[in-house]
C-alpha cells in the first residue's frame, strides 16, 4: 500500500478559501504547474521562497508515492513593465541598456536561477518549458478564444473581452474581486484606447518598430500577452484540467485570474482543482526592493558580501529558516532570525547524528509510532512545515534525553526514529547536513580546529589559562563552539 493511501492530505485552496481534502484527478498521479521566473535579472529571495515552497510540495507528494509531473515555466519573452498592456518589455529593456541580444539576457539569468536553486538543493521540475518555445500554441489558443467570441482584434492587437466573458462566467472568483467594483474604480488610462473596456487584457500585442522580440501571427508581427503563456504550457503538458496550480501571492490577480478566464473561454473547462499561493518575504519588517536598498540577493547572503547581515549564512540554514513559517504566512527576514535558525538547525543535526551511538533498551519511554504520525499530520495539514520542524525537535529532545540516560528507546524505535528523521529532514525538507563541519569529507577546517584544541589542551596542562581561554573565546567569535567533556573536547558550529 502506498503512503498516500494511508495519509489524508489537505490543501488550502485559494479559490474556495478553505482547506480541502486532496483527491487527484487520476489515481496515484499528480499534475502541478508553478509560474516560474521572468529571467531579466538575478532571482531574489522572495522568488526563492515561492519556489522552495513548491519544492516542498513536490518532495512531499513524491514521498507519499505519487507520480508527479511538475511543470515550471521560464518566462523568456518578457512581459511589460507594469504587467499589463503598455510599457516596455523587461527583457528587451535590459538588452537595450546593456547593448546585447535579448537571448543573452535570458541565458545569463536562467543560469543564475538554476545555480541558485541548486544551491538550495531544490529538485528540478519534470518539465521546464519556455514562453518563446510555445508561440505556436499561444497563437492557436487566441484563435480559439476569438472563435468562441470572447476576444476581439483591433489594429493588429487582440484583447480578451472580460465583460462578455463575465456575463456567462465568474471573472474574479479566484481573487474575490467583483467586476462591477473594478469598473467603478477604474479611470481611463493613456494607451488603452484600443480596448473596449479598461479591464480587457492583451492576448496579442502588435509590436512597435522599436520592439525587438516579435513573431509573425495572423494579426500582426508582435508578441503574446504575459498571461497567455502559462495557459498554453499548462494545457500542453498537463491537459485542460489538472490538479494543482501554484505561484506567488502577487500573481493571484491579474495573472492567475486571467489564466482561468483564458482556459475556460478556450476549452469550456475549469482548468485547476487546487490553487496554491505562497506569501511574501520582507526584510527587517519592510518590503524587499532594490530601489530602496532594502534587498539582498542569494549569493550576497551565502558569501556574506552585504551590509545587512552580520555574517554569511548557508543555503540550507536559509531554507530551514523559511520553512519555520507556513508558506501562506508572511515571513520577515532578519539577522536575528537567521542566527536563531542556524543554532536550531545545528542542534537538530547534532541530535540526529547521535542516534547510532544510543544504546538500545528493552523498553521505550517515547511513543515513536505516535510521533511519526504527528510528522505526517503536520505535512498533511497544508504542508505545515513549522509544525513538522517542531516535531523533529521533539524527537531531538528524546534522543538527547536517552543519550544522557534519563529515558530509553528500543532498537526498533531507534531504527524508526532514524528512518523517519532522515526521510523528513533530507527527502521532504530537502536540507543538507552542513551544520557540523566534522561530518564533511575530512574537512581541512576540522583538522585546523583540532590542532587549536590540542594547543588549548597543552596550555591548560601548563596552567596557562589565559591562552586557553583566548583560544576558546576566539573560536567562539568565529562561530565554533568548544565542548569539554569526560571524553575530551569536541566542537560544533555555533
Amino acid at each position: 500500500m502506498k503512503l498516500y493511501q494511508q495519509q489524508e492530505l489537505h490543501i488550502y485552496n485559494s479559490i474556495s478559501k478553505t482547506k480541502e481534502k486532496f483527491t487527484p484527478i487520476n489515481e496515484g498521479a499528480v499534475g502541478m504547474y508553478v509560474c516560474g521566473p521572468t529571467v531579466y535579472s538575478n532571482v531574489h529571495l522572495g522568488n526563492c521562497r515561492t519556489f522552495l515552497a513548491f519544492d516542498l510540495v513536490f518532495r512531499y507528494l513524491k514521498h507519499l508515492g505519487y507520480k508527479v509531473r511538475y511543470v515550471r515555466n521560464i518566462t523568456d519573452a518578457g512581459h511589460l513593465e507594469n504587467d499589463a498592456d503598455s510599457g516596455e518589455d523587461r527583457i528587451a529593456k535590459k538588452a537595450r541598456i546593456e547593448m546585447v541580444e535579448p537571448m543573452e539576457i535570458v541565458q545569463r539569468y536562467t543560469v543564475d536561477f538554476h545555480t541558485t536553486m541548486d544551491q538550495f538543493n531544490a529538485l528540478s521540475p519534470s518539465i521546464e518549458p519556455t514562453a518563446t518555445g510555445h508561440i505556436i500554441e499561444q497563437i492557436q489558443i487566441i484563435k480559439k478564444i476569438l472563435s468562441e467570441g470572447y476576444a476581439y482584434e483591433v489594429n493588429g492587437s487582440v484583447y480578451f473581452d472580460v465583460h462578455k466573458f463575465n456575463a456567462a462566467h465568474d471573472y474574479g472568483k479566484l481573487s474575490g474581486r467583483n467586476l462591477e467594483d473594478m469598473v467603478a474604480n477604474t479611470r481611463e488610462l493613456e494607451g488603452q484606447s484600443d480596448k473596449k473596456n479598461p479591464q480587457d487584457f492583451a492576448l496579442w500585442k502588435k509590436a512597435e518598430p522599436v520592439h525587438i522580440m516579435r513573431w509573425p501571427s495572423p494579426w500582426s508581427d508582435g508578441f503574446p500577452g504575459w498571461h497567455l503563456e502559462c495557459t498554453a504550457m499548462s494545457t500542453k503538458y498537463l491537459g485542460k484540467h489538472f490538479d494543482i496550480h501554484g505561484g506567488g501571492m502577487d500573481l493571484k490577480f491579474p495573472h492567475h485570474e486571467c489564466e482561468i478566464a483564458q482556459s475556460e473561454a478556450s476549452t469550456g473547462v475549469n482548468p485547476v482543482n487546487y490553487w496554491m499561493h505562497a506569501n511574501m518575504l520582507t526584510l527587517n519588517g519592510k518590503k524587499m526592493a532594490k530601489s530602496t536598498g532594502n534587498n539582498i540577493l542569494p549569493h550576497e547572503l551565502f558569501t556574506g558580501e552585504n551590509d545587512i547581515l552580520s555574517k554569511a549564512f548557508s543555503a540550507t540554514v536559509t531554507k530551514f529558516f523559511m520553512y519555520q513559517a507556513n508558506y501562506r504566512s508572511n515571513l520577515d527576514f532578519s539577522n536575528e532570525a537567521l542566527v536563531a535558525s542556524e543554532k536550531g538547525f545545528n542542534r537538530l543535526m547534532e541530535s540526529y547524528r547521535m542516534l547510532p551511538e544510543i544504546n538500545a533498551s528493552t523498553e521505550s519511554n517515547f511513543d515513536v509510532s505516535k510521533w511519526r504520525q504527528s510528522c505526517y499530520d503536520a505535512m498533511n495539514d497544508d504542508f505545515n512545515s513549522p509544525i513538522l520542524i517542531a516535531q523533529l525537535f521533539e524527537a531531538a529532545k528524546a534522543i538527547n534525553s536517552t543519550k544522557e540516560g534519563k529515558t530509553s528507546l528500543t532498537q526498533s524505535d531507534i531504527e524508526i526514529l532514524q528512518k523517519t528523521m532522515h526521510d523528513f529532514i533530507f527527502n521532504v525538507l530537502g536540507l543538507e547536513d552542513t551544520a557540523n563541519i566534522q561530518s564533511n569529507d575530512g574537512n581541512q577546517l576540522a583538522d585546523a580546529v583540532n590542532i587549536l584544541i590540542g594547543l588549548r589542551n597543552q596550555a591548560r596542562a601548563n596552567k596557562d589559562f589565559a591562552t586557553s581561554d583566548l583560544i576558546r573565546d576566539q573560536l567562539q567569535e568565529a562561530g565554533i563552539q568548544l565542548k569539554d567533556g569526560k571524553d575530551g573536547t569536541t566542537f560544533s558550529l555555533n
